[in-house]
């Protein structure tokens, strides 16, 4: 924006940009217990995620979101989109386990779990192989473009976007046999839908985690804006104990006044932290719980001779009243949490109930729209209907069915229906009424029930339909 007044000698014009270019975070690398637990998520989840979908199980993929044949298959588990109210349960016991979680010791899962967290550690562990540490990686950004410069920022780009297409190559082996995937990959038989989303996942993971990252924390994840609606002054968050601290300020080492505090201000809480904030400014949104902050100050505690915690998992009112360890741990036990776990256990003992419980088929019932109510052969009045049958076994399975609700009423369907394992399979069904029923009940629509059984099975499964008849006189 350039200023509207005239020139002169003595005001120069002058140029002030409305936007400010955004500062790149380069995070020193640390060690200490919090980051040796950090590596261990990033081993498991990546482990998992990266090995399930090769694992085998009856012949097909474990795990396999087969949206072209609407089939999902979970291990030993065949569901169909009918089945969607798992997803549902799914999703709240997830939402209520944000709140407990929350509640009780705040950002874990940005901090341990995010798949944003995960990738970018990923990501900066790579950069620091080909780049150094903070420091070095400082003076490379400074320094004029070298073929040193070229090859390890070319090197380190070109091992991020290897590990960004795999990534994206097994997320969608999740949806594709990967197997096959794998096939075409080298064969360059792509479908142009499974070409297109590898490169956009690909793309995804690259930018988030090689470019963006702390961004995607601070601006663009909705968690870090509403969490302070599940925090209290109760709630176990990264610390910094003034009290104890303050007032900051370096000294040699092992020599302390009373004049000052136990932080010695060397800002290594600074440069290890990811999102690039001061700890001892107090909660910020934008602390995503990662406690490199707390392993970089309990290392130079040590260093110095001073007792560890000075940064530390406390609470607020913890830290300001000098709580002891017991007393911390029942007030984050409080009745908040205890209630947000009681409904956690409670919606997990249904979810896993329910799936337990869940029968081995499905079905759907249609009525033929084109044929409401005919009159067939010995006065009899016939409503037809087209019945979906779903086998959720991966065996081949056959189906009795039969009607119930009004006297007399049968189906023509006498045989059992065979199903093929993980198969659906329509059945038009022609439903009559004997003429002696017609005449003693009302003309109209009445409620009546379809029983599918499953045949040669050790408990009897059945599943019933309701549906309706329609008596026209």
């Amino acid at each position: 924006m350039t200023d509207p007044r005239p020139a002169t000698p003595d005001a120069p014009v002058q140029v002030v940009s409305l936007y400010q270019k955004q500062a790149t975070i380069q995070a020193r690398s640390v060690q200490g217990w919090y980051t040796n637990w950090r590596w261990v998520l990033v081993a498991l989840t990546q482990l998992l995620f990266y090995g399930a979908p090769w694992l085998a199980w009856n012949g097909r993929q474990l795990v396999l979101f087969d949206l072209a044949a609407r089939r999902f298959y979970l291990g030993g588990l065949v569901l169909y989109p009918q089945d969607f109210i798992y997803l549902t349960g799914l999703l709240v016991l997830s939402a209520y386990a944000l709140f407990f979680f929350t509640a009780v010791a705040g950002r874990l899962w940005c901090g341990y779990a995010c798949p944003q967290t995960v990738y970018t550690e990923i990501f900066m562990w790579i950069e620091r192989r080909f780049e150094g540490d903070r420091s070095a990686r400082l003076r490379l950004d400074g320094a004029p473009w070298t073929r040193e410069k070229l090859l390890r920022r070319g090197g380190k780009h070109l091992a991020w976007l290897v590990v960004a297409m795999w990534t994206g190559f097994t997320f969608v082996g999740y949806f594709t046999p990967i197997r096959s995937l794998w096939h075409e990959a080298f064969t360059l038989d792509f479908g142009p839908w499974e070409w297109f989303w590898v490169n956009f996942y690909a793309f995804a993971t690259w930018g988030n985690a090689g470019f963006m990252r702390e961004q995607v924390c601070k601006y663009m994840c909705p968690y870090a804006r509403f969490q302070s609606a599940m925090f209290d002054r109760d709630t176990l968050v990264i610390g910094y104990d003034a009290g104890r601290g303050e007032p900051r300020g370096p000294r040699a080492r092992d020599v302390a006044t009373r004049t000052q505090g136990d932080c010695i201000d060397c800002k290594l809480c600074v440069q290890v932290c990811p999102t690039g904030i001061d700890i001892r400014d107090g909660l910020q949104y934008e602390c995503i719980g990662c406690a490199a902050c707390v392993d970089a100050c309990n290392g130079v505690m040590d260093k110095v001779g001073y007792a560890r915690g000075l940064v530390r998992y406390s609470t607020e009112n913890a830290m300001e009243q000098a709580w002891p360890q017991a007393q911390i741990w029942r007030r984050v036990l409080r009745p908040r949490v205890l209630v947000y776990g009681v409904v956690l256990l409670l919606i997990a003992a249904l979810v896993a109930g329910s799936i337990a419980l869940r029968k081995p088929f499905r079905v759907d019932v249609l009525r033929d729209r084109s044929s409401l109510a005919r009159l067939v052969e010995h006065g009899r009045i016939e409503n037809l209907y087209r019945l979906q049958i779903m086998n959720a076994t991966e065996t081949p399975q056959q189906y009795l069915i039969s009607a119930e609700g009004l006297d007399g009423i049968a189906v023509s369907e006498r045989q059992a229906i065979e199903v093929d394992p993980a198969a659906a399979r329509w059945v038009a069904v022609h439903t009559q009424v004997p003429p002696e029923t017609a005449a003693r009940v009302a003309p109209g629509v009445h409620a009546i029930h379809f029983v599918v059984t499953r045949v040669d099975s050790t408990e009897r499964d059945e599943v019933r339909e309701k549906s309706t008849f329609i008596l026209p006189y």
